[in-house]
């Protein structure tokens, strides 16, 4: 398969070219920012993103870890990765979508059948497509998509087992028009809320819920106010790792041959460990933190969510509905 061409071009030579780094190459800082903790799924490709590319780059880049929103918050760093006053950071992909619209086509309900399918889309030729036409209509760089997860919901008011009963609840989505739409069309009552605003509104009741990865769930400590989980695989998805134009024009090809096939390897890495990470995180919130699980029947929330998704390819034309269509491909 015809690989994404400036991943190509680094990582093709990329073994020859790190063994003759020079030795001159001027250092480079690199802060890596988001808004988890340390020790979270960000975290883990952070942390093996930073040992790689000192490795790589013969210790001219020192990666800095930034994380719980020291540099920047979710809502804020791609602009300002736009304007150069952030080297990279972490920001899930409904959150993309006010800077690159096209972004909403990995946002759509059960648009992804699998953990699988994301991977499948994300490193094949269609995420390869998103990467090149993310730099050239916005100047930001997506390293790497990373592992792929689902957004699982807590609630503090009452168990989910059929459709009905999300009938009224408040449920806290980001300032995404496609997940405000899904929600309305699961019968709840949307509240965009920055992310930063969110811990914040579970514990004073202003929002009785909302949803998250699997893991943020646990690593924020949700299940302290929500008592209940529900598991419906609604949004699937990834959380890239982006990186500002300002900071890789920063460095000489050996370094960004470094950062290339350190980005390549670290979000493998992740996506190895997400991959088993889902369901046992799943158990730990039932058996240690006392949440109750409900897997209501899927069948009417998928029926809601086609006609979120045929909503959106008209409204977003013929370059979205194709993105679409070669999703869907993907996962024959």
């Amino acid at each position: 398969m015809k690989r994404f061409r400036f991943v190509g071009v680094f990582l093709v030579t990329a073994s020859l070219i790190l063994a003759v780094c020079s030795a001159n190459a001027k250092s480079i800082t690199m802060n890596i920012g988001w808004e988890t903790p340390l020790d979270s799924h960000y975290g883990i490709l952070a942390k093996k993103f930073k040992e790689l590319v000192e490795q790589y780059s013969n210790g001219t880049i020192e990666v800095k870890l930034r994380c719980c929103g020291q540099i920047a918050t979710e809502d804020n760093a791609f602009k300002a990765m736009q304007l150069g006053t952030v080297d990279g950071y972490f920001v899930s992909q409904n959150n993309v979508s006010p800077h690159f619209p096209l972004m909403d086509v990995f946002v759509l309900p059960y648009i992804f059948q699998s953990q699988d399918h994301v991977m499948k889309v994300t490193t094949g030729p269609v995420g390869d497509e998103i990467r090149e036409l993310l730099l050239k209509d916005t100047g930001v760089y997506l390293l790497t998509f990373g592992g792929a997860d689902y957004r699982d919901l807590y609630n503090t008011k009452r168990p989910i087992e059929k459709f009905e009963d999300f009938a009224g609840l408040k449920y806290r989505v980001p300032k995404n028009e496609v997940m405000i739409e899904t929600f309305r069309a699961f019968g709840a009552e949307p509240v965009p809320l920055a992310w930063s605003e969110t811990p914040t509104a579970l514990e004073t009741g202003t929002i009785d819920g909302g949803d998250n990865g699997t893991n943020v769930i646990e690593e924020m400590k949700f299940y302290e106010f929500a008592k209940y989980l529900t598991i419906l695989e609604h949004f699937g998805g990834v959380a890239p790792l982006f990186a500002s134009e300002r900071f890789m024009n920063k460095l000489n090809d050996e370094q960004k041959a470094a950062v290339w096939k350190a980005a390549e390897e670290a979000g493998a890495f992740q996506a190895e460990f997400k991959a088993k990470a889902t369901e046992e995180i799943r158990q730990r919130l039932v058996k240690e933190h006392g949440m109750e699980i409900s897997y209501p029947d899927k069948k009417l929330f998928i029926d809601a969510a086609k006609k979120v998704q045929a909503m959106f390819a008209e409204k977003k034309g013929p370059v979205f509905t194709e993105f679409v269509e070669k999703i869907g491909a993907a996962a024959q």
